[in-house]
Order: C-alpha cells, then structure tokens, then sequence
C-alpha cells in the first residue's frame, strides 16, 4: 500500500491560519509559525472582548441613568428601586436611550417614582 504524505491538509491549514493573519504587521502575516502564534492571541483577545463589551456598555447605560435621574434630584440605586416598586420593567438599556433622546418621557418616569416614594414616607 501506498504511503499517504499530508501535504494537501497542511497545506490547507496553513493557508487559513495565512488568511487569518493577512493584515498582520511584519512576519507575523508571512510566517506560519509567528502568523499561529498571533492568530492564536488575537483569538483569545476577541473571546475576551466579547465578554468586555457586554460590561463596557452596562456601564455606559448605568452612567447615562445616573446622569439623568440626577438632572431629577434622584440618585440611581433609589430610582431603579422606585421602578420595581413600580412595577415598571424597562431594562437599563432601554432606560438609558430614554434619557438620551426622549428626555420628557424619562422625566414622567422619574416622577412616577418620585410620587411612589413620596406615598411611602
């Protein structure tokens, strides 16, 4: 029987791992060996900031929240606890493009929760 030499999988494989790396700076797009190890990297960095990106605009829409519950006289925790008081079920991210374009609405839901925490005291 014949032997079976790989060269068409390698081959293969070492174009895509190319073709991954096209754009890369220096030998790291020529190379194959420094282009696995810089696909590899990039791999890893792309996996965390998928994970990052979820966080990073968490954040964005918290600080967009506090800014205009402040601009309210109301600070963020005591708001986002007079919403589920309310039993008002908007997720920050909708809440946070409220205050930003819709500015008026975002004020009747700060003084729904204004005039609930009022009935409370």
């Amino acid at each position: 029987m014949a032997r079976v030499k790989g060269a068409l999988v390698t081959r293969a494989r070492r174009r895509r791992v190319l073709k991954l790396a096209k754009g890369y700076w220096g030998a790291k797009s020529k190379h194959f060996k420094m282009a696995k190890q810089a696909v590899m990297k990039s791999g890893n960095y792309a996996y965390i900031g998928r994970k990052q990106r979820k966080r990073d605009f968490r954040r964005l829409w918290i600080t967009r929240i506090s800014a205009a519950c402040r601009m309210h006289g109301l600070n963020y925790s005591s708001f986002i606890d007079g919403l589920k008081k309310c039993g008002i079920l908007l997720n920050r991210k909708m809440l946070s493009e409220i205050a930003v374009f819709d500015a008026e609405a975002f004020r009747s839901i700060v003084e729904k929760v204004k005039s609930l925490r009022q009935e409370r005291a």
